[in-house]
Order: structure tokens, then sequence, then C-alpha cells
């Protein structure tokens, strides 16, 4: 990757690309939100709630990180969307400078997790792993040796709790000390490569994983028609899509009971961080090709 390098009148500065990834449900997106300071990716206790690469920008003094939070790799699906999901795993470790390589000290090293050490260990860039989950008691962590007899193929090996965002600063500096020099590659007051659109719509989508039972959420993609902000308040307009007629009517629920508590949820989480009220109105359509958009 092409670097513009600082003048030789002040120090230079870190700058670099660094992919967050790992299997399921390892805490990604949680430490994505934790090293930036914000919340830029949703977070759920369902396996594969992150679809899309999301970069997650963190200025200090030392420089600028930027932190790819990726999908998280799941072998025992095969249903297209998880193809297209572990393929947007591998485009996330090309042209980048370091690796985050996050494990579930909770659970044992079997095929997704081998799966995942043969692209890290061929990639000839600097790597650390993170043990997270470093909260939970000594008795449910039953593979962390396992993990930690992986060492030696990292460059750095930190046991933090994302969650709980304990330990995260060593990792922070870690980060910086084995990026390259060079520019930022974003403009400081950027945080994400988000537009407002999608990151409006993950917010309805995690209100959904949230809210409904377990194979109904996987069925939905959601779409932001239209943001409209006025002096007192944001109107927003976003469909649900599903490709089943019955998850439709889940979602819906008896009366609209359950798209009414998806919708108050949202609505009180963008309060807060537009700082204005909202107005939400949501709808749900059935559209059996909705994968190839996702």
């Amino acid at each position: 990757m092409s670097r513009l390098m600082s003048t030789s009148e002040s120090p230079l500065l870190k700058s670099g690309m660094a992919t967050l990834i790992g299997r399921s449900n390892t805490g990604k997106s949680t430490l994505l939100n934790a090293l930036v300071g914000t919340k830029l990716a949703i977070v759920t206790h369902r396996p594969q709630t992150t679809r899309n690469v999301i970069h997650g920008v963190l200025n200090s003094p030392a420089g600028q990180a930027v932190f790819l939070d990726t999908p998280g790799v799941f072998k025992e699906s095969r249903n297209p969307l998880s193809g297209k999901l572990t393929e947007r795993v591998k485009e996330s470790l090309k042209e980048i400078d370091l690796i985050v390589y996050v494990v579930d000290p909770t659970k044992g090293i079997g095929a997704e997790e081998r799966y995942i050490l043969s692209m890290v260990r061929h990639a000839d860039i600097p790597k650390i792993m993170v043990i997270n989950k470093s909260d939970l008691p000594k008795a449910e962590k039953e593979f962390l040796d396992d993990y930690r007899a992986l060492a030696e193929d990292f460059s750095a090996v930190f046991e933090l709790s994302a969650l709980h965002n304990r330990h995260v600063q060593p990792l922070r500096d870690k980060v910086f000390e084995l990026l390259p020099a060079g520019e930022p590659l974003y403009p400081p007051d950027q945080l994400t490569n988000s537009d407002p659109k999608f990151w409006v719509a993950e917010i309805i989508r995690e209100k959904i994983f949230l809210a409904l039972r377990k194979e109904v959420p996987y069925s939905t993609h959601v779409e932001v028609v239209n943001i409209e902000e006025k002096p007192d308040v944001f109107s927003i307009q976003a469909n649900i899509y599903t490709f089943d007629s019955r998850y439709k009517r889940m979602i819906i629920g008896a009366k609209g009971r359950a798209l009414k508590e998806i919708g108050i949820a949202a609505r009180k989480e963008l309060e807060v961080a537009l700082g204005k009220k909202v107005y939400l109105a949501l709808e749900v359509e059935t559209d059996k090709r909705w994968e190839e958009r996702a």
C-alpha cells in the first residue's frame, strides 16, 4: 500500500489499516467500539450479526489507525449469505498493515479456528492475538491455555475484556507501534466509512436481532429509504425485507406489537446518538432476492 510520508520537519506519525478477524461471537464488533471509543458496529449475542466490513478510525498523538471489523467466520452454515460473508473476510486481509486475531477462550479450537489460523499464518505482516472475555470466571475459560500456546505465531498477545473496556489501552499502544509511518487515511473528523443510511439501517437490524426469535433475524435485511433533517426532528423511512411471508408476520407481530417494539428501541438509540427527536416509519416487505443486495 502506498504511503505519503511526512516532511523531515515534523515527526513521522503512524498510519495504517488493521483487520479484526475471528469466528462468530468472539467480540470483534465490541472490540472495535472499545478501540475507537464510540459505537460504530452493532452488537448482539447472535452469530454473524456483522455482515459488512466496517472501518473504525482511531486518531491519537501517535497517528491514525483504521480498524476493519469483519463478519465472523461461520463454517457450519452453507447458505449463500455465509459464503458471501466469508469472501468479505478474505478481501479484508488484502492490502492491510496488521491483523488483530480475536479469540474466545470459552470455545475450543475447532474447524473454524483452524481455517482462520491458516489465513492468518500465511499473511506476511505483523499479527496480534487478542484473547477476549478476560472478565469471565476462570472455570468458563477452559480453553485459555490452548490459545496461549499459539503465542509464538504472533507479534504480541493480549488478554482483555472488550465488553468492559478493560486492558484495551495496551492493545492500542501496540497497534501504533506496529503500524508503518505515513499520512492519515481519513480526515480527522471522520470516524467510519459507513454513510448515515447504512448506520441507521444497522441500528434497526440490531433491534430486530434483539427482539425476535433465533431464525427470524437471519431472514431480514434493512434499507433506509429516506432521512430528512428538520429543525426539531429527523424523519426516517426504512424498509425491512424478509424472504418468507411467515417471517413477515412474525416481524410485524400480533396487532403490530413486534414491529412497534423494534421501532421504539431503534428510535430511542437514534435520538440519543443524533441529539434530536426521531420520527421512524418502518415497513415490512417480502423479497426473496434480498440476499443479493446484502
